[in-house]
C-alpha cells in the first residue's frame, strides 16, 4: 500500500513578514517562472526516491493531478516541466498577458485565504492567485484522502524566480528533470 501523503519564503501581507517578490515586477503580465512549494515542516508525504527515480505517494499524485488541471482553471498559464518531489514540488509556468472580455482587469482582487485564516488579498490571475488556488486544490484532495481536514500540506509560502532567456529554460528545465537523480544531496532532503 502506498503511503499517504521546495521552498523559501514568497510573498505575505502579515506584520513582521517581508516579501521575495521582485518588486514593481507585473505578476499578472507574460513570462516563465520557476516555482518551488514545500511540504509543511518538509515532511516526506508526496513520495520517495529511489535510485533516482521518483515515486509518488498518493499525496503525490493528487498534486501531480491538481498541477495538470491547472491550465483548465488558468487558462492564461501554460505548463512547462515540473516534478513532484518527497517533500516539494519543482515547476516552470509559462503566464501569458490574459486579452479579450474574459480577462480580469489588472486592479481586480480576489480574496483567497490560506490555511482557513483571514484572507489575503492577491491580483486576479496573478502568479500568486494560481499558486494559491492549486495549493488549496491539492490540500483538500489530499486532507479528504487522509481523514485529516485542516492539518497544513504546504509551507506557508512559496519561491519564484522569473526565468529570463532561453538558455535559463533550458537550464531550469534540466534542473527539474534530473532533481530525483540528485536527491541525496538535495538541500530539502530530510
Amino acid at each position: 500500500m502506498r503511503p499517504l501523503l521546495h521552498n523559501t519564503p514568497a510573498m505575505t501581507l502579515s506584520a513582521g513578514h517581508h516579501s521575495i517578490r521582485y518588486p514593481g515586477h507585473d505578476y499578472s503580465g507574460s513570462g516563465h517562472y520557476f516555482i518551488t512549494l514545500c511540504a509543511a515542516g518538509r515532511r516526506l508525504i508526496f513520495g520517495r526516491v529511489e535510485d533516482g527515480r521518483m515515486f509518488n505517494s498518493i499525496a503525490g499524485d493528487i498534486v501531480r493531478e491538481e498541477w495538470l488541471r491547472t491550465p483548465e482553471i488558468h487558462r492564461e498559464i501554460s505548463l512547462d516541466e515540473f516534478a513532484v518531489m518527497p517533500n516539494h514540488f519543482h515547476a516552470i509556468v509559462r503566464i501569458r498577458k490574459p486579452d479579450g472580455p474574459a480577462s480580469a482587469p489588472p486592479d481586480a482582487f480576489v480574496r483567497q485565504g490560506a490555511h482557513g485564516r483571514a484572507p489575503l488579498r492577491r491580483g486576479a490571475r496573478t502568479l500568486g492567485s494560481l499558486i494559491a488556488g492549486f495549493k488549496a486544490a491539492a490540500t483538500g484532495r489530499i486532507n479528504r484522502e487522509r481523514c485529516a481536514p485542516g492539518e497544513a500540506v504546504w509551507q506557508r509560502n512559496y519561491y519564484e524566480r522569473i526565468i529570463r532567456g532561453e538558455q535559463e529554460l533550458m537550464d531550469t528545465r534540466n534542473y527539474i528533470r534530473l532533481n530525483p537523480h540528485h536527491w541525496n544531496d538535495d538541500e530539502y532532503f530530510a
